[in-house]
């Protein structure tokens, strides 16, 4: 009997237990151009929620675009996610622009702020030179959605890159049942949409003010996640934020295509101050570790090779203007080279994966500066008279230490040598020396003025 009432005293208690379970959403905020730190941190961010048994991912989001490879990673991961991802363009005034759009139309449910817009999804080749042809005008204003925009207008890798981007949206927006022929002007002709015409349009699911709201409007809906149906259970949903750690922060920082091509410049200059200073060890170090985490962001950023053999081209020359002087021609040659490369070495259409202008001229300026300095200093060191060895004896004066006409003795250098002359030389007279012949010296007698 006490036994049957203890278990029925246990079951009271622990009843309300079971119905306060604890009830959690992931909150992830991107709020930055896409690349390979962005992917990474959304993918431990889905991992975190898959073994928390998050209830849903929330992704703010706020981006001008970024990198296609690290787009469809971050595509992939929240496709094979079994947590119900939920993306929320938000503040009022973000956008999600290029890779944003994918991203929305790949999401189980798309939100918007008030104020907010997505589109211009547009591919940009990375790594060449900007079209420079005019765009065609032909074409009435009307009619102007149905005209293809491609980068390197008429280019065939344009176009091929635009038909993949178009079948790779529309294959999104038919997977979530979301507006395909807007998602292909998007990429077609860059279109963009407000957030209350892309509900209208059928290009979102929501329009909402805040997390709260959204989680409020969402309660109750169902999504489909690997073939299942989804209920989700949102109002009053414990949301926690996940901040990006060290290793997201730091793969941040060196994949900036800036710091990308800082880290690259140091590399090479340390090796090479290695190199002309053997032993110095502390700029071959640095230069070395510089010189890894910039091959190690370039694998993962779009470099266009042909810039980067620019930019060595450009400092080999400027190195082989200080030691075979050609009149500036490699100087003037190497710093063209420099500044060219640098231009092309990462997207230059693309704002959002690019090297600053105003670095580059920087960099240029001061390399040429330095190269310019170290030529000035070894010309000067050219000049100077020799002041060691033999030849630094030829004009030298010294004194007469005895009375000789033909061979005697001078004191020259703090040294005494056997010297000759065609004419008399008395004691203490000075003498300079015309020839060496071994180790005799021919004088000749200073004339006094």
């Amino acid at each position: 009997m006490r036994s049957l009432l203890g278990l029925v005293l246990i079951a009271l208690v622990s009843s309300p237990v079971v119905a306060e379970s604890h009830r959690v959403g992931i909150v992830l905020n991107v709020r930055d151009a896409i690349g390979p730190a962005t992917s990474d941190y959304i993918k431990q961010g889905l991992d975190l929620a898959a073994e928390r048994g998050a209830e849903l991912v929330l992704l703010q989001l706020d981006t001008p675009g970024g990198l296609d490879s690290a787009m469809r990673d971050i595509i992939q991961h929240i496709i094979a996610s079994p947590v119900p991802v939920v993306i929320f363009v938000s503040p009022s005034g973000a956008r999600a622009a290029s890779a944003g759009t994918y991203m929305l139309y790949a999401a189980h449910i798309a939100a918007m702020a008030p104020g907010t817009n997505l589109g211009a999804a547009t591919p940009v080749q990375m790594g060449g030179l900007p079209d420079l042809k005019p765009p065609a005008s032909s074409k009435s204003k009307e009619n102007e959605s149905d005209e293809e925009v491609v980068p390197a207008s008429g280019d065939a890798m344009g176009k091929k890159m635009v038909n993949d981007a178009v079948a790779y949206i529309r294959s999104l927006a038919e997977m979530r049942g979301r507006n395909a022929d807007w998602a292909e002007q998007a990429v077609r002709v860059a279109a963009s949409l407000s957030a209350e015409e892309a509900l209208k349009r059928g290009v979102i699911d929501i329009v909402a003010s805040s997390p709260t709201d959204l989680l409020a409007r969402i309660d109750g809906w169902t999504v489909n996640i690997a073939g299942q149906h989804i209920l989700l259970e949102t109002e009053g949903l414990e949301l926690e934020t996940i901040v990006a750690d060290w290793r997201n922060k730091f793969l941040s920082v060196i994949t900036n295509p800036n710091i990308a091509y800082i880290l690259m410049l140091l590399g090479i200059y340390g090796l090479f101050f290695e190199l002309a200073n053997p032993g110095f060890v502390l700029p071959g170090v640095i230069g070395g570790i510089c010189l890894l985490l910039a091959l190690y962001a370039m694998q993962v950023l779009p470099v266009n090779y042909a810039g980067l053999g620019l930019i060595l081209l450009g400092m080999a020359f400027m190195i082989a203007e200080l030691f075979m002087p050609s009149f500036g021609v490699l100087g003037i040659g190497g710093f063209v080279a420099f500044i060219m490369g640098s231009i092309i070495l990462f997207d230059i259409e693309d704002s959002n994966v690019s090297i600053s202008l105003s670095l580059i001229v920087s960099v240029a300026v001061l390399t040429a500066g330095f190269f310019l300095v170290a030529m000035r200093l070894i010309i000067n060191a050219q000049r100077k008279p020799v002041v060691t060895g033999a030849e630094q004896m030829l004009g030298s004066v010294g004194d007469a230490l005895e009375d000789f006409d033909g061979t005697g003795h001078i004191h020259i250098h703090g040294e005494t040598w056997q010297a000759e002359s065609s004419v008399p030389v008395m004691q203490g007279d000075k003498v300079q020396v015309k020839q060496i012949s071994g180790l005799k010296l021919m004088v000749e007698p200073l004339k006094e003025e």
